[in-house]
């Protein structure tokens, strides 16, 4: 049951793997099930004896691995549980159907609880915190604090991270360390391995739509994303499809700036594009003073999607590339300004978008076929160039150089033009709306594939990129649909 200690992870990925494993056939609750018999089976190592045992539990996924726990131990202990939400009760039915099957267990929480009882276990409130502690959470954690009996924390400790945590005496915590946890906040560690299918860690899935920004209510206009694309002068449809793929994903205010030449079919296509006039058939270095002020008013920029390949163009991505500071994606022929000999770029907040081909002129080798080997070599770059890399192919692979993931949605017509520039536009929005590059990028390839994916149910190998974009709503919307926020 027990696994070494490897790899940190930011707590916040937790909730995404148990989506995903949900959807790589190991539900939540059964790894449910698994995280509380490893918890019992390390209350049962600590106290072979029968004790009193009392569990505290939250109306969370945590609390519903405490019910689990005091089923388990009821067998050999004397176990009690305190349920600490019952103005509101459990807050998902995994939870509430686990509560219900120890109900002749409860008590009723109140100060002075604890000192009837040899051990705590701390189910409260898990990874799912967030913010400061409340009443009551706030009242139990302070008891624990003074509680002079074993403590074990469920996952974490609740708290944990914030001014008001406890240090319990054992912390079993689920597959992997969380990142930040110390035997100085957590006591003794145990990591249990409940069953997460490596798909669930290695590919992109539902999991991933957690990451989504959901506007605020209170929200006003330009507050969900301010986008600037720089794309056009030889090719007018590039940009567009880029500005629609962004539009489709929620971006507030969309900008596109595009040399004159390209100016009229780029403005007419959408009435939702803020177009923006370069002088010339092409963007070069004195365009420049007219696009920085524009970056300014946004919060990420696209650059590439028409660009075309002059020589004068790709100077003005060069320069672009090193004096742009806030997050930025390259695409298409803009890549072709990208070079390892130049890196690595002094902003961090980049994500490249390349195909095979355009991965290999920038890597300099030949990528391989084998899926093991090409993800070390997407993670090897990223790495040195300091940046994200999203490698489009029939599985993406996504990377910052420290994490990589797989995506596997999409279908072959997705080989049709535009599709790509659909993808950098997803992308860009995401970004803009304050994702990170590696959250933006992963998300953005999955549902961009998950639109292509319904594109081709209605329309078969006759879709196109416009078919792609305007599936984006209904693939997003699908994917959210039962995300508890």
């Amino acid at each position: 049951m027990w696994k070494d200690l490897v790899l940190m992870l930011p707590v916040t990925e937790f909730p995404i793997i148990d989506r995903n494993s949900s959807y790589h056939g190991v539900p939540v609750s059964e790894l449910m099930e698994n995280a509380g018999r490893a918890v019992a089976e390390a209350v049962r190592e600590r106290h072979a004896k029968p004790s009193k045992v009392l569990v505290l539990c939250g109306p969370g996924n945590n609390g519903g691995d405490g019910f689990v726990v005091a089923r388990e131990l009821r067998v050999d202990h004397a176990v009690r549980v305190a349920f600490l939400d019952k103005g509101r009760g459990p807050r998902n039915r995994l939870c509430h159907r686990n509560m219900e099957m120890v109900q002749e267990l409860m008590v009723d929480w109140h100060e002075g609880l604890l000192q009837d009882y040899d051990l705590v276990v701390d189910a409260m409130l898990g990874t799912g915190l967030q913010g400061q502690l409340r009443s009551p959470y706030l009242e139990a954690v302070v008891s624990l604090r003074s509680f002079h009996g074993d403590i074990v924390a469920v996952d974490v400790p609740s708290g944990w991270g914030t001014p008001d945590s406890y240090r319990p005496s054992l912390t079993v915590t689920f597959h992997d360390l969380k990142e930040g946890m110390t035997e100085k906040d957590c006591g003794s560690i145990i990591v249990a391995d409940i069953g997460i299918p490596p798909e669930a860690l290695d590919f992109t899935g539902p999991g991933e739509y957690l990451l989504y920004p959901m506007a605020a209510r209170t929200s006003h206009k330009g507050q969900n994303g301010k986008l600037l694309i720089i794309g056009g002068g030889p090719y007018t449809g590039a940009p567009a499809l880029a500005g629609m793929g962004a539009c489709k994903v929620g971006v507030d205010l969309l900008h596109i700036a595009t040399p004159e030449s390209s100016f009229l079919p780029v403005a007419c296509h959408s009435p939702l594009f803020i177009t923006h006039r370069l002088e010339g058939s092409m963007l070069s270095v004195p365009q420049l003073r007219r696009i920085r002020p524009l970056l300014d008013q946004i919060d990420c920029v696209l650059v590439g999607p028409g660009l075309g390949r002059e020589p004068e163009t790709l100077r003005a991505v060069d320069r672009l590339l090193r004096d742009c500071s806030i997050p930025m994606v390259v695409d298409a022929d803009a890549l072709r300004a990208f070079h390892v000999d130049k890196g690595p770029y002094n902003n961090r907040n980049m994500v490249l978008t390349p195909h095979k081909r355009e991965f290999e002129r920038i890597e300099g080798n030949k990528l391989p076929e084998d899926l093991t080997e090409r993800k070390g070599l997407v993670l090897s770059l990223a790495s040195r160039l300091g940046c994200t890399i999203l490698l489009k192919g029939e599985v993406d692979v996504i990377s910052d150089g420290v994490r990589v993931k797989l995506n596997e949605t999409g279908n072959a017509a997705m080989t049709s033009g535009g599709t790509g520039d659909v993808l950098a536009g997803v992308v860009a929005g995401l970004l803009s709306k304050g994702l990170s590059p590696f959250d933006a990028a992963r998300l953005g390839a999955h549902l961009n594939g998950s639109a292509g994916d319904l594109a081709f149910q209605m329309k078969s190998y006759g879709m196109t990129a416009v078919d792609l974009y305007e599936m984006l709503p209904l693939a997003l919307k699908e994917a959210l649909r039962g995300i508890d926020r």
